[in-house]
């Protein structure tokens, strides 16, 4: 798995980047955001997270999918995150949609294209998937991650259908 890792040089790059979106900010829109805790430890599918906890806000990003795709993450995922992080800054999360209209408005101010997910094949990445469980609503079969599920169990947490609108219920 080493081919996979980003060497220093490139880590480097892309806490630069971070910081360069994050100044970018500052300067046109008037804020006094503080460098970001970053790291590369995020897995499975996704290039890049935005994270707040009660102690640490930071930004995870996923090393495998940044050595394949390095220059597209550099500016697309480097971007999504720190809007994310701008966001947050400004509205908090209760007051705006994850990639609503502030957050776009973000993007288009660092100069990219605002796309929620990027379109990175990864099937040939030796990437962590987690198992899938069915359910249904009243009108089709869904795929929940091992995530979901245990929310559900747990009853933490309601899904439902953006078709049908009815709750999702485990096979």
């Amino acid at each position: 798995m080493p081919q996979f890792l980003l060497n220093h040089k490139q880590i480097k790059q892309v806490k630069e980047q971070t910081v360069y979106y994050i100044e970018l900010a500052n300067l046109h829109l008037k804020l006094n955001l503080s460098p970001i805790e970053i790291n590369f430890d995020l897995k499975g599918r996704t290039s890049g997270m935005f994270v707040v906890t009660p102690d640490l806000i930071r930004i995870r990003y996923n090393q495998i999918i940044f050595s394949k795709y390095f220059e597209d993450s550099l500016v697309n995922t480097v971007a999504h995150e720190v809007a994310h992080y701008v966001v947050y800054s400004i509205w908090g999360f209760k007051k705006v949609k994850p990639h609503g209209n502030e957050w776009k408005k973000v993007m288009a101010l660092f100069g990219v294209k605002p796309d929620v997910t990027s379109n990175y094949d990864v099937k040939d990445l030796p990437l962590h998937r987690q198992k899938q469980f069915k359910y249904t609503c009243g009108c089709m079969v869904h795929q929940l991650s091992t995530t979901r599920h245990n929310k559900v169990q747990k009853k933490k947490a309601v899904y439902k259908c953006r078709k049908c609108l009815q709750s999702l219920n485990v096979v």
